[in-house]
């Protein structure tokens, strides 16, 4: 565990376990209530003792913790792979959103800025001048969850770190392995004592001193919506982050291209095994492209190997725990039950489930109205785009959607009526780059992620007023 500049260790320790064959990987420090209580007043007094870390200062612990990672590149990756459920393909892919993450953050820090205020904009006010800048908030508690152990990590840790900020990371429990990697590469960059620490543990155990310590001024929490109900209610007036629950649509109009629509929403609904916040979910198509989308949607599903993660030629993984798959295999049990048919897929073998493709699901259902979290995709005829648009919409969820069309005026159309965090024209529900705002609506969230927009959040504004003792402009 790594605290307030050390590696420490505890009285406690718990195994992290491969899910695909559950062999233990790692022994690693179990952290008490004790231990995190001092770990956080032990930032405080770092960030108190460095309020005014300097910006340059800052830019290089990022881009030299971002170069750490950048050598040992396949060292990152295994550890993804091994500890999570991504394929050692689709670990690589996310230790260098990681990288790319981090060089952003100290890109941003050049632009922690605020801007002139025009004071004489009130009429008796000429004599006045001033401006207004951003300054950090402190401690910042960062909750993280196991997907994307790697990179969310980082999508926490750079923009508090860029904004001056100390930051105490829970990672979660059954990956906490790439966190620690994370801050081996910030110790190796020099970070300033204090200003990170990785405490590993249960979340349960550790979350409420997280949130509740009156030295954490924001948290910045990624994961299920009702862990997100529980930290807002404990968290009172601080700052809050939360990006939470998803079940993202994709509508595919008749003017779509087809095999365009297919790839990319195939690819979005069984990465990570499904285990994407805003992967596919649903897909609403309209009638007259239904029956060929739907054809080739199966064909090339069931083209997708499952099995080994670290084998290069493996698609998809095992879900993170067998527990975890079980429930899957409930849900679509269930909307079976109720009249939904399997048109591919719907097998469980130990942490694996088959990538499954389900039609005529009711509504009722929860594998239709709650988050899969899993390798499960719905696909469902509709007349129109108002009628997609409205059967999208009618869930708790609104983090991303997608909208395959030709016509520009379908496509602003379902820009203004989704009621989302944000909409891929032509793509899949699961694009993502690290810099744009992301987050959503309704039971998905509050405030934006992405390194710009997490600086905000991460930073206050302070005004600055001189009042002179004649108009300044003269």
């Amino acid at each position: 565990m790594y605290a307030l500049g050390d590696w420490v260790s505890q009285e406690e320790t718990f195994d992290v376990m491969d899910p695909q064959n559950n062999e233990v990987i790692a022994v690693v420090p179990k952290a008490s209530k004790e231990t995190v209580r001092s770990i956080i007043d032990g930032a405080e007094e770092a960030f108190k003792a460095i309020s005014s870390w300097p910006v340059h200062e800052r830019i290089r612990v990022i881009q030299q913790a971002a170069d750490y990672v950048e050598q040992h590149h396949e060292r990152f990756a295994y550890t993804i792979a091994r500890e999570g459920s991504k394929t050692i393909t689709e670990a690589r892919g996310e230790a260098s959103r990681a990288i790319q993450t981090l060089r952003i953050s100290a890109e941003e820090a050049r632009r922690v800025k605020g801007e002139t205020i025009n004071f004489d904009q009130r009429e008796g006010s000429e004599n006045r001048t001033g401006y207004y800048f951003r300054f950090p908030i402190g401690v910042v508690a960062a909750i993280t969850p196991f997907n994307d152990p790697l990179n969310l990590v980082a999508h926490k840790v750079g923009p508090a770190l860029a904004a001056g900020n100390a930051v105490v990371v829970k990672p979660a429990t059954v990956t906490p392995l790439s966190a620690l990697l994370l801050a081996e590469a910030f110790d190796a960059a020099g970070v300033p004592r204090g200003f990170l620490s990785v405490v590993t543990g249960s979340g349960r155990e550790l979350g409420d001193e997280l949130v509740s310590h009156p030295a954490v001024k924001m948290v910045s929490f990624t994961g299920g919506s009702s862990a997100g109900d529980r930290i807002a209610e404990k968290a009172g007036r601080k700052k809050l982050g939360m990006e939470l629950g998803s079940n993202s649509p994709v509508i595919v109009l008749n003017d779509a291209d087809l095999h365009d629509a297919v790839k990319s929403t195939v690819s979005g609904a069984f990465a990570a095994a499904g285990q994407n916040c805003i992967g596919v979910q649903r897909v609403f198509i309209q009638d007259e492209l239904y029956e060929d989308f739907t054809d080739l949607f199966v064909e090339r599903t069931k083209e997708l190997q499952t099995g080994d993660k670290l084998s290069e030629w493996t698609d998809m993984g095992p879900l993170i725990q067998e527990s975890e798959a079980e429930r899957v295999e409930q849900w679509v049990n269930e909307a079976v039950e109720a009249g939904a048919v399997i048109l591919q897929g719907g097998k469980r073998n130990g942490a694996f489930y088959e990538p499954t493709v389900l039609a005529n699901v009711p509504h009722s259902c929860r594998v239709y109205y709650e988050e899969i979290f899993g390798p499960v995709v719905i696909l469902e005829k509709t007349a129109s785009l108002q009628e997609a648009v409205t059967a999208a919409n009618d869930v708790d969820y609104g983090l991303h959607a997608g909208i395959f069309t030709s016509s520009i005026d379908h496509a602003f159309y379902a820009v203004h009526h989704l009621h989302v965090g944000g909409v891929m024209v032509n793509d899949s529900s699961d694009y993502r780059i690290d810099e744009m705002p992301f987050g959503g609506v309704k039971q998905s969230g509050l405030g934006r992620e992405g390194v710009a927009h997490a600086i905000q959040e991460m930073t206050e504004p302070r005004v600055v007023c001189f009042k002179l003792t004649q108009p300044w402009s003269v």
